[in-house]
């Protein structure tokens, strides 16, 4: 029989499984505080009979990844974890730091088969989802290591969560449970690169949470060359899937633009990004292009970003500049677990 992983768990579900196996529901209770204190094995959970943490181990797994490898960036404090799978497949999640709280990048696949031209995790391709709890557990691992609360979420690291929706879905529903990590949906922030009919499922949960779309260029020519999802559906179809999204949840949707020097940064792609986000409840994230040594894109001089962010905004589209974290440890989505791997 398999084991059940209990992150995987809500706290009702959790109770059910208990009742189900013949102990009381309040046991589900003390385990699911158990979990989200940390504790990675059944023997820890002090207020739990032998006999039940016996039991539990024969049928039940707590779940755990483990830290791989870890490095921490002398500029920022940024660290890049590498961690370590039941299966020893390999995933990364980042850890930074602002005035505002301490917020963690999570991949949510390893890998990723949307092909993006200027990433390194999709370099490799898919090799499988992630389950809910090996998301999930990526923040508890964090929260452990560094002994602080984590209270901002970006799904934006590895894979594509709306290509891994059923588990990211309920990842959602477990992160903000209150006797948990009780982190609020508008502290989440789930980015994807259009997969506008999951747009739709998302927007249909009525979670407000962020919606970041990785646009990175201004016409649906131009994103065919650097994005494979843009040959299945349009920047038109995008938006309007964004307006059903902002319209459901009430949350303005961020689109990121990765700045590509000589590709996507003239005056002209200025002009077209705003004409088509224009009268959108949205602003605009600009991404001076990361290094992957596969590719031979190359990075904008920062006068020419900031001259670009100041277009758009003359033109009534908020924009701002991405701060670059952990630049000293390869510190964007890919770059570190290319390296291991």
């Amino acid at each position: 029989m398999e084991k059940v992983y209990l992150k995987s768990l809500t706290e009702e579900q959790l109770k059910e499984f208990i009742k189900n196996i013949g102990e009381k529901s309040f046991r589900g209770n003390q385990i699911f505080s158990w979990l989200y204190k940390g504790v990675e094995s059944f023997d820890e959970m002090s207020n739990l009979s032998k006999g039940l943490r016996e039991k539990l181990s024969s049928i039940a797994s707590v779940g755990n990844i483990r830290i791989y490898k870890k490095f921490e960036s002398k500029i920022d404090g940024t660290i890049k974890y590498l961690f370590a799978l039941e299966d020893d497949n390999i995933i990364e999640s980042v850890m930074m730091k602002y005035e505002h709280g301490i917020s963690v990048c999570i991949s949510t696949q390893v890998g990723c088969r949307m092909g993006c031209s200027f990433c390194a995790s999709t370099i490799d391709g898919l090799e499988r989802n992630l389950k809910s709890w090996e998301i999930i557990d990526q923040v508890l691992k964090i929260q452990k290591d560094i002994g602080h609360r984590v209270s901002n979420i970006v799904l934006m690291g590895s894979g594509e969560p709306l290509d891994n929706f059923d588990e990211v879905k309920q990842f959602l529903k477990i992160v903000n449970e209150k006797n948990g990590l009780n982190i609020g949906y508008r502290h989440i922030t789930l980015s994807t690169c259009g997969i506008v009919p999951k747009i739709y499922e998302l927007s249909d949960l009525k979670l407000p949470i962020n919606l970041a779309i990785s646009l990175h260029a201004p016409d649906d020519k131009k994103r065919k060359e650097i994005m494979p999802i843009a040959k299945a559906y349009s920047i038109d179809e995008i938006i309007k899937a964004c307006k059903y999204y902002i319209k459901n949840t009430n949350r303005r949707v961020t689109f990121e633009y990765s700045l590509i020097k000589g590709f996507n940064d003239t005056k002209k792609d200025i002009e077209i990004l705003a004409n088509r986000l224009k009268g959108l409840l949205c602003h605009v994230n600009l991404i001076p292009i990361n290094k992957v040594e596969e590719r031979n894109f190359e990075k904008p001089k920062m006068d020419f970003v900031y001259k670009f962010r100041d277009e758009l905004n003359k033109r009534g589209i908020t924009a701002t500049i991405r701060r670059e974290m952990g630049s000293d440890i390869n510190g964007a989505c890919g770059q570190l677990r290319r390296k291991h791997l």
